[in-house]
């Protein structure tokens, strides 16, 4: 199946920012949508938005650290579209950060969302894609998956460690399976304000509102990857403004 129109896409991380882009220009085109992310009231938001607009969606609350949660996910496309066709783990966390802070249960808890959310998506949907003959993941990393600078060791960590993954998924994924890794620069979206670090958050925000694209720009490669030939499989795409160095 190529194209995006009919095509059951399940999104993580939902409820804002690229999530949402995503969901709203899937679903123009045609797509039929499952979508999890942690805050419901967002996501029946979005829903209603997407319904009023004359698309199909369903949502329900998804934590990407509880492989329980994926599961019901892939279990719920399957209920309400007969199938899933691809997988965009889009959910991720960036409280960034100096090492000298010591916020250790930030550093756990990006591995856990960044990494363990990542690895719970495709132990929940690659079942399903075998069985179906079929399916397509699509990753969101980061230009810190190519790039590590201060303050961002531990989250450019995770998302190095999302690249790999996902390189060895490819490699390992036959003919009949499609994998995509998507890394955004500097996007518009609220990821500054999970730095509990006053001055990694000012420049953070000083940053995205100099060189900031919008989320939109994400969805569209995303669309492109998913939009391509069954044997097309766009394996990586890079993101990032034309200012960002």
């Amino acid at each position: 199946m190529s194209g995006i129109r009919g095509k059951v896409v399940a999104i993580t991380g939902a409820s804002s920012g690229i999530g949402e882009a995503t969901a709203l220009l899937l679903a123009e085109r045609g797509a039929r949508l499952v979508l999890g992310a942690r805050r419901t009231e967002r996501l029946e938001r979005l829903t209603a938005r997407i319904e009023e607009a004359g698309g199909e969606a369903v949502h329900l609350r998804t934590d990407v650290t509880l492989i329980g949660d994926l599961r019901a996910l892939v279990a719920l496309a399957g209920e309400r579209f007969g199938r899933l066709d691809v997988l965009v783990g889009n959910a991720g966390v960036g409280t960034i950060s100096p090492l000298d802070d010591l916020r250790i249960e930030e550093w756990h808890h990006m591995v856990d969302v960044n990494i363990k959310g990542v690895l719970n998506g495709i132990g929940a949907a690659l079942p399903v894609f075998r069985a179906q003959g079929g399916g397509h993941f699509v990753t969101t990393a980061s230009t810190a998956a190519h790039r590590v600078v201060p303050t961002m060791a531990v989250y450019a960590g995770t998302k190095v460690a999302v690249r790999a993954v996902c390189e060895g998924l490819r490699q390992e994924a036959g003919p009949t399976l499609r994998v995509t890794t998507v890394s955004p620069g500097v996007i518009s979206t609220d990821f500054a304000e999970a730095s509990n670090n006053e001055r990694v958050r000012a420049d953070i925000t000083r940053l995205r509102e100099e060189v900031g694209i919008a989320p939109s720009a994400v969805a569209r490669a995303v669309a492109y990857a998913i939009e391509q030939p069954a044997d097309v499989d766009v394996n990586e795409i890079v993101v990032r403004p034309t200012a960002q160095s």
